[in-house]
This record gives structure tokens, sequence and C-alpha cells, in this order.
């Protein structure tokens, strides 16, 4: 017996890294799980894993037509809806104000809140409907960097502040027959890109020293992967586990955000020496 039993999913990007470890969790606690990822190579392979566990969607997370088909083609495979999970996005690998070229600003806030927080508009709109019908509830993929500063430049930081707010109050406006919360992960290595504005579409989050990073800077001091992130979510999506969660964001970071005096001792060790 898997805390989904009977339960249908939609996640968007879950062809690789985070998204790709929700859908198998997500069946692997007895779900049937629809996706929609824009890598044509991704879903077809994605779909060859699932078999009858899942429907591939391929369409961009920023298109009303694709959320809607997506919605459509889960439903139609499995007969309702039961969790939307807005979790495609882009990171700014971190770049500053200052680094930011004043010609590429506006182009690269369009590509990165068009998908951090559109894409997640689009979806949960898309699939109001046929969350109403089930109690269902939607979940939102944020980020430490919508608690904390350095979690990335100020077009991430912002972005992910901006689904904190979208938590709130769509779980203000959707009750009582919606939940919707959020997940708040850290570092892990995964393909995810930056916004082609800023020449970062073809460079991936893993490409970086990510499990070195997490165990340096997180008080837990251990790499941290995709999977290791799933288990918030299938709480979040479990109804008997779940019942009374909404307007919630989940920090499940490693610890990023307390590691204060461990990391500034660290860094005088580095520093100073003993």
């Amino acid at each position: 017996m898997g805390w989904l039993d009977g339960q249908v999913a939609l996640v968007t990007g879950g062809g690789s890294g985070l998204g790709r470890a929700l859908v198998e969790r997500f069946v692997a606690e007895g779900a049937r799980v629809g996706v929609l990822e824009l890598n044509s190579d991704k879903a077809k392979q994605l779909a060859a894993v699932l078999g009858d566990s899942g429907v591939v969607t391929e369409g961009s997370a920023t298109s009303w037509a694709d959320n809607r088909r997506a919605v459509a083609e889960t439903v139609a495979a499995f007969g309702r809806l039961d969790t939307f999970v807005g979790n495609a996005g882009l990171w700014d690998f971190g770049t500053s104000l200052e680094a930011l070229p004043a010609e590429a600003l506006p182009g690269a806030f369009s590509q990165l809140f068009e998908l951090n927080v559109l894409g997640y508009l689009l979806g949960a709109k898309a699939s109001i409907e046929q969350l109403r019908r089930t109690n269902g509830s939607m979940i939102f993929t944020g980020s430490n960097a919508g608690f904390y500063p350095g979690g990335g430049g100020p077009l991430y930081t912002a972005s992910k502040h901006a689904v904190t707010g979208l938590v709130k109050q769509l779980a203000y406006e959707l009750a009582p027959e919606i939940r919707v919360n959020g997940v708040a992960p850290g570092g892990m290595p995964t393909d995810l890109r930056g916004p082609a504005a800023l020449g970062l579409a073809d460079t991936a989050f893993g490409s970086m020293p990510v499990d070195q990073l997490m165990t340096r800077m997180a008080p837990l001091e251990r790499p941290i992967s995709a999977a290791d992130y799933a288990g918030t979510y299938v709480l979040l999506a479990s109804r008997e586990n779940s019942a009374t969660t909404t307007g919630s964001v989940h920090n499940c970071d490693g610890g990023l955000g307390v590691r204060g005096r461990k990391a500034d001792a660290a860094l005088m060790q580095d520093l100073f020496g003993s």
C-alpha cells in the first residue's frame, strides 16, 4: 500500500531532474502520473519507462493550450486528477544585478518569470476544474531562494518569492475544495538550465560541483539528490497525511537557512586557520 494509491497527478517538467524523481516516487506510492515535458527526447524516453503508469504530453509549461492538453490527456487516460505539481523552471546561475547586462535584463526577466511563475499559474488554472471534482491539491516547487538571499541572483530569488505568494493567494482563493502548498528544495545535481537571454540555455546546474557545495554549506553535510526531496511532495499530495495543510511552503533545503554560525566558522577556518 502506498500513500497515493488510486490517485492521479500531473507534473510539469517531469522528464529529468527533480520532476523525474517526483514522477518515479509518485508511481512507487501507487499513483498514475501525467507529465508535461518540453524536450521531445526526454518525453519519449519517459513514456517508454512509464508504460501504463503514465501519459506524457509534449509541450511547454508556458503555453495555455499545452497545459490544457496535458490535463485533458491525463484525465482521458486515468479518469481523474488529484494533484497538479508545478515544477518546470529556470535558474539564473546566481547572476548578480551588477553582472546582468542591461540590454539582456528584460529578456532574462521575461524568460525566467514566464516559466517560474506564469507557468505555474497556467497549469493551476488548467487543472482547477478537475481538482475541484476530486477535492485535490496543487504543489509548486519553490526554493530556499524563496526564503533567503544567496540561492540565486535577483531574478531567480524574486521569482521564487513570487511562488511563495502564489501558494498563499491560491490557497486562499481555492479553499475549501483544493489545497495549495509548496516545497522549497535546496541544491541538487540536475539538468536545470538558465535563460537563453543570458546565454545559459545549454548550461546545466549539474555541471557545477553541487554535491561538494551542499556538503560544505548545509548543516546536514551530505550530498542531496533529487529523490531525497520527493517525499515532501508525497506528503503534501496525500489526503490522509496532509488533510489540514494548505497555504504552506515546506522548506527541505538541507538546513541552508540555519547554516549561519557553522558556515561562518568554516569561513574563518579557511581565512585564518586554527
